[in-house]
């Protein structure tokens, strides 16, 4: 029997769109099948640990979810590492907040936790990300070393848990960014875009399972980006 766990990449969103991605947690939490889980939540992405942010979600989540939530400190000056990485341990998941990918990227690597991280994903450790923590969890994201100019866009590591491309909550820009570092990726490489309020399974093996609604996917071929055939949900398949 296959028990490996599939990575849970939440697209979140605005408005009402907040109150679908805490029932889709709601609804990976249960699956958990354990009385009041513990859930690590790393908060790197929201403007490095904010306290603030921090108790918004947590009021969301446990309102939501029958768990316990564990506040990860990893960026302060004066955060306990030692102790982070006992609590990310023990966690029944990881749960890893929205904000801004290359800062809550830079804050990892300068406390040397990204391979920490990618060693739990190892030992089939459950992790849910929102938004850009969801980017954090993929392969690559893009950066720009002049936000005025496009010329000065590349593309910087993420942690890498997955391996895939991927932005969220972008429908309304069209992608414009995933479809960037899709070129700069290059020649072959797919990407997915994850609407609002619907989130995408990623399993082991590499088989994608999209779920609420369809995901966008793309490839970079022929010298453009090119619309591929949504990757459909059960409710959504024909």
């Amino acid at each position: 029997m296959n028990t490996q766990k599939p990575i849970y990449l939440l697209a979140g969103g605005r408005g009402r769109k907040i109150l679908t991605t805490i029932s889709n947690v709601r609804n990976i939490i249960k699956g958990i099948n354990k009385v009041k889980p513990g859930i690590a939540y790393v908060g790197v992405a929201s403007l490095k640990d904010n306290w603030l942010i921090y108790f918004i979600i947590s009021i969301l989540i446990k309102a939501g979810c029958d768990c316990r939530l564990n506040r990860i400190l990893i960026a302060p000056k004066n955060a306990d590492l030692n102790r982070a990485r006992e609590t990310l341990q023990s966690a029944d998941a990881i749960f890893i907040g929205g904000g801004d990918v290359e800062v809550g990227m830079q804050v990892l690597k300068e406390k040397n936790m990204v391979g920490f991280f990618r060693d739990l994903a190892k030992k089939n450790k459950l992790f849910i990300g929102v938004s850009a923590g969801s980017i954090i969890i993929a392969k690559e994201w893009v950066r720009w070393r002049n936000p005025n100019d496009d010329s000065t866009a590349e593309l910087f590591p993420c942690l890498g848990l997955v391996p895939i491309i991927c932005d969220t909550h972008a429908e309304e820009e069209d992608w414009e960014e995933l479809k960037i570092a899709l070129q700069l990726k290059g020649a072959g490489t797919c990407g997915y875009g994850i609407a609002s309020g619907t989130y995408l399974k990623v399993y082991p093996d590499g088989r994608l399972e999209p779920e609420i609604g369809p995901v966008a996917r793309y490839i970079f071929q022929n010298g453009r980006i090119e619309r591929q055939p949504d990757l459909l949900s059960a409710d959504h398949a024909e």
